[in-house]
């Protein structure tokens, strides 16, 4: 599973042998939340939420924002399509 980005503490990794569409799992503090990326422009979007709150999810998803094309490009990278 490698760790495509980490971001202010927040581990963002695409698992080898994941499923379409793409998205990355997001951990920090035990906690983890699966965005689908809606590649290749985004805007990401909250599919699955294990422990953050909702606001934190708001902040990840902002501070994701930025770097949807990258991770698109590294999914791509890894699978071949989005």
């Amino acid at each position: 599973m490698p760790t495509v980005l980490i971001l202010s503490g927040l581990k963002f990794v695409i698992y080898f042998n994941d499923h379409s569409p793409a998205h990355v799992h997001v951990f920090a503090h035990g906690c983890e939340v699966v965005l689908d990326l809606y590649c290749p422009d985004g805007p990401p979007e909250m599919r699955e939420n294990y422990g953050f709150s909702l606001k934190e999810v708001r902040k990840i998803i902002d501070a994701l924002t930025t770097h949807v094309a990258t991770l698109c490009a590294k999914w791509k990278g890894l699978y071949g399509h989005y």
